[in-house]
C-alpha cells in the first residue's frame, strides 16, 4: 500500500465515511458520537448507534494523527499486528517460543485475513478476529481452573462486541462449542459457571453499545442487513444462488475455504497423536474447524434458520475466521514434531509457498483506488455529505429521495450543499421544499448532536430542517417543547412557527436505553475490578 495507494474494498467507503464523520464531531467537542452527521448527503443518520464502536473510534483516531492517504494501511497493519500477538499468545501455552511466533505469523496472514484487507476491507471484521484467539486461550485458561484470567475472557469477549456484530455472534458461538468439549473433557459442567460468568461480564462490559444498538433497532429499518442477496442461504460456498457480483467473490473466497480445509485437515490428522499433550487445546480447536466448515456447506441451511441471529451474520464464510484460528495452530504444532529437522523447514515452505502465491494473487486482482479518500474528505469538507446505508435509515425513510445526491444528477461535480441547504422552508402550496425567502435567519450553533438558530418572518412559516426524523432529536421552539412534522418519503423535519422571531433548538438527547446502556458497563467495570484485586490479594496471601 505504500507504494500502490489504497484498496477501496467492498467496505471500504462505509469505513473512510465513519471514520472522517467521527474525526469531525472530535474537533466539535463531541467524544463518543452516536449520529452521522454526514450521512445521506447531511440528513444523517444513527450510524454510531448501530455499528460497534471499536473500529471507527481507532480509524478516526488514526486519521486525527497520520495523512488520511495512509490511514488505512496503519490501521490493517496495527490490526495485524494484534492478530499476531493474540494467536502468540494462545500457541506459546503448548508449542515452544518459536513455533508459537510461527503460529502467530500464520494466523496474522492466512489467506483468509488478505481476503479480509484486499477484497472486503472489511476493518471491523478484521480487527475482531484479532482478538479471537485471545478469546479462546482465556477461556481454555479458565476451563482449566484459572480463574484469575476471568477477567482477561471477559474484556476478550466485550472487545469482540465492541468489534464487529457478525463475528461477535460466530464468537459467541465458537465460545460454546469450547464449553462444550472442554465439558465432555473433563466430564464435569464446573467450568460452566465460569464461563458463563465471563460471558455477562464481558456483555456487561460492551452493555453501552449493546443496549442502544438492541433497543432502537424498532426505530430502523434494520432488517435491511439480511436483504435478498445477504442471506446465509444464498452465500454459502460455491453458490450460484444469487447475482453475478456476489457468485463471482463467493467463488473466490470459497477456493481460499478450500484451501484453509486442507490444510487443517492434513494437519489435524498428522498431529492426532499428540492430541493428549495439549491438555484439550487439540480437541478444542479441531472441533471448531469441523463446527465453521460445516457452518459454510448447505447443510446447516436449519441451522442457521433456527439459531438464535446466526441468520445475522450474512455470510456463511465469515466462519473462515474461526477456521484461520484452527489452521495456524494445528499446522504450527505439526511442524513443531515433524522428527526431522528437513522435513520441518519444507513443511514451513510450502505452506509459506501457498500463502504467498494466494496472496499475489488476491493483491493482483484487487480493487486498488486512492481517489475514494480525496473524495470523501471533499464531500464533508464542501458540506455535501455521503451516501447512508439502508439499515440505518429510520422508519418511513427512503434515503433514495434525499436531495443532493450527486448520483441523480447528469453533471455530479454540478451538486453543491445548496441544493439541500441546511435550512429552507415548505411550500404552502405545491409541499414542495424550496429556499427560505421571506424569512431571515441566523444559525447560532449547528454540530452533530445540536443545531440553534433563530427565524424572523413575518407570517407563519414551516422550515424544513436538513434532518432526518428520529425519536431521540428533540426540538424546542421559544424555550418549549415543539411538536413538529416530517416529510412522508424521507422524514425530514419539519418545524411549524409562528410569525414574528422564534429561537429554535434541535438536541440529540440522551434516551433511557443509553444511561442503561452506561449504567451496566460502568457496574460490570467495577465488578471485575473488584474480582481483579480480590484475585490478587488471594495469591499475595498464598504466596503465588
Amino acid at each position: 500500500m505504500l507504494f500502490l495507494g489504497n484498496i477501496s474494498g467492498h467496505d471500504f467507503i462505509f469505513h473512510a465515511d465513519s471514520w472522517m464523520d467521527v474525526a469531525g464531531q472530535w474537533r466539535e467537542g463531541i467524544l463518543f458520537p452516536r449520529w452521522a452527521e454526514w450521512a445521506n448527503w447531511g440528513f444523517g443518520e444513527p450510524r454510531f448507534v448501530f455499528y460497534p464502536p471499536l473500529s471507527w473510534l481507532a480509524g478516526a483516531a488514526i486519521g486525527s494523527v497520520l495523512p488520511w492517504k495512509v490511514a488505512p494501511g496503519a490501521y490493517i497493519w496495527l490490526a495485524l499486528i494484534v492478530a499476531g500477538m493474540s494467536m502468540w499468545r494462545l500457541a506459546r501455552e503448548w508449542l515452544g517460543g518459536p513455533y508459537a511466533t510461527l503460529a502467530a505469523v500464520l494466523y496474522a496472514i492466512n489467506p483468509y485475513q488478505l481476503v479480509i484487507v484486499y477484497y472486503r476491507s472489511a476493518f471491523g471484521e478484521l480487527l475482531a478476529a484479532a482478538l479471537l484467539p485471545l478469546l479462546v486461550w482465556a477461556a481454555l485458561r479458565v476451563i482449566g481452573g484459572e480463574r484469575r484470567r476471568i477477567p482477561v475472557l471477559a474484556l476478550a469477549f466485550a472487545g469482540v462486541w465492541l468489534a464487529n456484530a457478525p463475528a461477535a455472534v460466530i464468537a459467541t458461538y465458537s465460545l460454546a462449542v469450547v464449553i462444550v468439549v472442554s465439558c465432555q473433557l473433563r466430564r464435569s459442567l464446573r467450568p460452566l459457571l465460569s464461563i458463563a460468568g465471563a460471558s455477562v461480564a464481558g456483555m456487561g462490559l460492551a452493555a453501552f453499545y449493546v443496549v442502544p444498538a438492541t433497543w432502537e433497532q424498532k426505530w430502523v429499518q434494520i432488517e435491511q442487513i439480511v436483504s435478498q442477496d445477504l442471506v446465509p442461504s444464498a452465500n454459502f460456498l460455491f453458490t450460484r444462488a444469487n447475482e453475478p457480483d456476489f457468485v463471482a467473490f463467493n467463488r473466490k473466497v470459497s477456493w481460499v475455504a478450500v484451501g484453509l480445509i486442507v490444510a487443517t485437515l492434513i494437519a489435524a490428522v498428522t498431529t492426532l497423536k499428540k492430541r493428549r499433550e495439549t491438555a484439550g487445546a487439540w480437541w478444542t480447536l479441531a472441533a471448531l474447524a469441523i463446527i465453521s466448515t460445516g457452518m459454510m456447506l448447505p447443510p446447516s441451511l436449519w441451522l442457521w434458520r433456527h439459531l438464535p441471529k446466526l441468520w445475522f451474520i450474512q455470510f456463511p464464510w465469515r466462519w473462515l475466521d474461526v477456521l484461520g484460528l484452527a489452521f495456524a495452530f494445528l499446522f504450527a504444532l505439526l511442524i513443531a514434531n515433524l522428527q526431522s529437522r528437513a522435513a520441518a523447514w519444507t513443511a514451513a515452505a510450502l505452506i509459506f509457498a501457498g500463502i504467498c502465491a494466494s496472496g499475489l494473487a488476491i493483491v493482483r486482482d484487487a480493487p486498488w483506488d486512492s481517489s475514494d479518500l480525496s473524495n470523501i474528505a471533499h464531500q464533508i469538507q464542501s458540506g455535501r455529505g455521503y451516501e447512508g446505508t439502508d439499515e440505518y435509515a429510520p422508519i418511513g425513510c427512503d434515503r433514495y429521495q434525499f436531495p443532493g445526491n450527486p448520483d441523480d444528477s447528469e453533471r455530479p461535480e454540478d451538486v453543491s450543499p445548496e441544493s439541500a441547504p441546511r435550512i429552507a422552508k415548505l411550500d404552502p402550496d405545491s409541499d414542495d421544499i424550496v429556499p427560505a425567502a421571506g424569512v431571515r435567519l441566523h444559525t447560532q450553533l449547528w454540530t452533530s448532536d445540536r443545531r440553534e438558530f433563530t427565524a424572523e418572518s413575518a407570517e407563519a412559516v414551516t422550515l424544513a430542517v436538513r434532518l432526518v426524523s428520529y425519536p431521540a432529536w428533540t426540538i424546542h421552539v421559544n424555550g418549549h417543547d415543539a411538536q413538529f412534522e416530517t416529510r412522508p418519503e424521507t422524514q425530514q423535519i419539519l418545524v411549524p412557527l409562528p410569525a414574528g422571531n422564534n429561537r429554535v433548538e434541535i438536541r440529540f438527547r440522551r434516551t433511557p436505553d443509553r444511561t442503561l446502556g452506561d449504567a451496566i458497563s460502568a457496574l460490570s467495570a467495577a465488578a471485575l475490578c473488584a474480582f481483579a484485586w480480590i484475585s490478587r490479594k488471594r495469591r499475595s496471601r498464598a504466596g503465588v
